[in-house]
């Protein structure tokens, strides 16, 4: 067996100072990936969010939110409830009929995700959350031809109509 050289363990042949900067990075990196897990931790909706604000803030985060969805309720009834064009040949009233159904859905999608404070209630923003995902899914697969008696169309309304529900639920 060989002598070790100087800085060197006589087992292992590996420098001292190796283990030492081993040793090292492995301390940090457990201790990095525990501050992500902290910081995680305080993002994930529903970790404090509902203590953090005041509750006047929260009430008023809740009214703005329930308002917004009753607005984009009224919406998305009124242009996707249409009875579309008279003649039954107007195609380009029948497209433009389709196609305002299609943007009241998506863009009622998007209002309520751009109207929800983070203030929101945990519960409701969630359920707000779910109902614009919704909205969206239906408008996006409407525009790619999908029809409401398609089975999966037929699954997406479903789903709006019970996020609608628990959000009215939530704002009763």
């Amino acid at each position: 067996m060989s002598q070790p050289l100087p800085g060197e363990t006589p087992d292992t042949g590996v420098p001292q100072r190796s283990r030492w900067v081993s040793g090292t990075a492995l301390v940090l990196a457990v201790a990095a990936l525990g501050l992500s897990g902290w910081a995680l931790w305080r993002t994930f909706p529903g970790s404090a969010a509902d203590v953090q604000y005041p509750q006047a803030q929260r009430d008023q985060a809740r009214q703005n939110t329930c308002a917004a969805a009753e607005l984009v309720r009224t919406g998305v009834s009124l242009n996707t409830g249409e009875p579309g064009p008279v003649a039954p040949d107007d195609v380009a009233g029948s497209l433009a009929a389709a196609a305002n159904a299609r943007l009241s859905l998506f863009d009622g999608g998007q209002y309520l995700l751009a109207r929800l404070d983070p203030a929101t209630p945990t519960e409701l923003s969630g359920a707000v959350h779910r109902l614009a995902d919704a909205l969206m899914d239906i408008a996006a697969a409407a525009t790619a031809g999908a029809q409401n008696s398609d089975p999966d169309q037929a699954a997406r309304l479903r789903d709006a109509d019970a996020a609608d529900a628990e959000v009215r639920r939530l704002c009763g």
